[in-house]
């Protein structure tokens, strides 16, 4: 009876030893679910995408024979395969269908835990991550240096009339082309420097490259503006070199808009100089401000009575 109460004694240790290690199994994390599917995935025309995630046992009980990785897509659930990218890393083909912009997600995985001779199974799995279709990729720029003002292009593919460009954050007028092509004009900023010019657009931001603004100088004449209100006087403008492809966009800003009317102001391609006309609105004093230019600034004081 003794030897009984004794091997009786050890069968509830070792039950509750096992309990007990599968409860600390329990709380800590017996496999690592990385995720490796880039947020935005580019459009391709198989429309077919991979999903890949890499699994790492963490537990000393993982049972490495027991792993079953799946994916929940669209609400159905299909079995990842392994990588030929790496230990650890499965991967899933997914064809989505057309119109789609976006693609909702998860991983579940299946496995077993082993301790004492107590074989559990387990399941984890990842939050709901979502991955976005971007029809837009940019080849490059066709030209990576430039002064203010001039009109740049980029190619690419999958362009729309919402993309906007930005250099270094400062937003830049933006022409929609084609869904090949869009163009920029160098806005307003320090020259001497490299910026780095962004596509933003409803499917997110994407680099497109550096960019060097070089300094340029020009003569404004005349020098000042003084005019009666109603009064209209040419004011020219003069490069020293001739303006590039698509012409040099003269962003002029003023401190008295009620007191200046005039065009837009755009150095044709090829030409050297170009004469808009001005007119008097309300009486005031102030100036014209040609960022960019000369020292940086070009400054046009005027009156108008």
């Amino acid at each position: 009876m003794q030897k009984n109460r004794h091997h009786h004694a050890r069968r509830i240790w070792q039950a509750l030893a096992a309990s007990i290690a599968l409860m600390l199994f329990a709380g800590c994390e017996e496999v690592a679910i990385t995720n490796l599917t880039p947020t935005t995935l580019p459009v391709n025309p198989s429309q077919i995408y991979t999903f890949s995630v890499r699994i790492e046992p963490k537990s000393r009980g993982f049972v490495d024979s027991s792993l079953d990785p799946r994916i929940v897509l669209d609400g159905q659930i299909y079995p990842m395969e392994e990588s030929p990218l790496g230990p650890d890393i499965y991967e899933f083909d997914y064809q989505i269908p057309a119109g789609r912009s976006e693609v909702a997600y998860y991983y579940l995985v299946n496995y077993d835990v082993e301790f004492g001779g107590s074989v559990t199974p387990r399941e984890s799995y990842t939050g709901v991550t979502s991955a976005t279709l971007n029809a837009r990729s940019v080849l490059s720029m066709v030209a990576n240096r430039g002064p203010v003002g001039a009109r740049i292009g980029v190619v690419g593919r999958g362009f729309t009339e919402t993309d906007s460009v930005t250099l270094n954050g400062t937003p830049a007028r933006t022409v929609f082309e084609s869904g090949n092509s869009i163009s920029f004009f160098v806005p307003a900023v320090a020259p001497g420097r490299n910026y780095e010019v962004v596509i933003q657009g409803p499917a997110g931001s994407q680099p497109v490259g550096t960019f060097r603004v070089d300094p340029v100088a020009i003569t404004v004449t005349p020098a000042a503006l003084d005019l009666n209100s109603g009064e209209t006087q040419s004011l020219t403008f003069v490069l020293p070199q001739p303006a590039p492809v698509g012409g040099l966009l003269l962003d002029i800003t003023t401190d008295v808009p009620e007191s200046v009317i005039m065009p837009e102001v755009l150095v044709p391609a090829g030409s050297t100089s170009v004469s808009v006309p001005v007119r008097g609105g309300m009486p005031g004093v102030g100036s014209l401000y040609l960022t960019g230019f000369g020292a940086g600034e070009v400054v046009i004081p005027l009156t108008v009575r």
